[in-house]
């Protein structure tokens, strides 16, 4: 890894890094912007699907820092003064870490789930448009051993800075697909062999009572409205207990005791 000092915030070797909060558009440049030492490593690391291709760390952060990184041939890393950071990326940076991510070629929905053998945990997400949502989304998958992640396009893309970083760097090692605008989130599932687990208040049965399969599919929806009627009027509908007068729970935290009950059963 190339150490380059950067002392003119204007220098053409960190463009990408410059404003950051506009250029955090994902498929501008091709590139993504990750943020945070955990999130560093993620993409650093060996399950990383992402190529790393340069770092901006702070002067006060590197000696400690990047003597401890994996090492990539060919990436620079660019180190600056905090003042100069700040002037580079449009605010104050105290993590004083950043890195630029290449895109690649999306994954498609089909292809994720044909790779997804048996037995298959996969988290499909329907209009799930915060960042820290679809972060924790991520988390979740990760932790309880998902196979993957497929969102519709009205979901927030998980390579954004902010869920990147909320999914700790599992954004960033956990495979996942964003769906067409036209596509059908049911069928396609249905198609790929997988018994859909829809969650919903008004679930027909309870978490207790559901039963994973050797390709299982959990549907998330949008907080407020949830999923569609007509979604989950085509596939089996599960609800979580809660006290009475609770409306719902934050999908994310869905997500996890959803992942957490479905890792511990045996699939049928």
């Amino acid at each position: 890894m190339d150490v380059v000092s950067v002392t003119d915030a204007d220098d053409p070797r960190v463009a990408l890094y410059r404003d950051v909060r506009d250029r955090d558009r994902i498929g501008r440049d091709g590139v993504f912007v990750a943020e945070g030492e955990v999130v560093l490593r993620a993409l650093l690391g060996p399950r990383s699907r992402f190529a790393p291709a340069s770092l901006l760390i702070a002067a006060d952060r590197a000696p400690a820092l990047l003597p401890t990184l994996p090492r990539h041939a060919g990436v620079p890393a660019y180190v600056a003064a905090p003042a100069v950071m700040d002037r580079i990326v449009g605010f104050p940076i105290h993590r004083g870490i950043l890195a630029i991510g290449e895109v690649g070629a999306p994954s498609t929905a089909e292809a994720l789930l044909a790779a997804a053998m048996p037995p298959a945990l996969v988290v499909a997400a329907l209009g799930i448009a915060n960042h820290d949502n679809v972060g924790g989304i991520f988390r979740n998958a990760a932790a309880f051993g998902a196979t993957g992640v497929l969102l519709d396009a009205h979901s927030c893309h998980p390579l954004y800075r902010k869920a990147i970083r909320v999914s700790t760097g599992s954004a960033l090692t956990m495979p996942f697909a964003q769906l067409a605008p036209d596509a059908d989130v049911v069928a396609t599932l249905l198609a790929a062999g997988f018994d859909v687990l829809a969650l919903s208040p008004r679930g027909e049965m309870s978490l207790a009572e559901t039963r994973r399969s050797q390709r299982t599919a959990i549907l998330l929806g949008t907080e407020g409205a949830g999923l569609p009627d007509a979604v989950l009027a085509r596939v089996r509908t599960v609800r979580i207990p809660m006290a009475e007068g609770v409306d719902s729970l934050n999908v994310a935290v869905t997500s996890g005791i959803v992942l957490h009950h479905l890792a511990g059963l045996t699939p049928g």
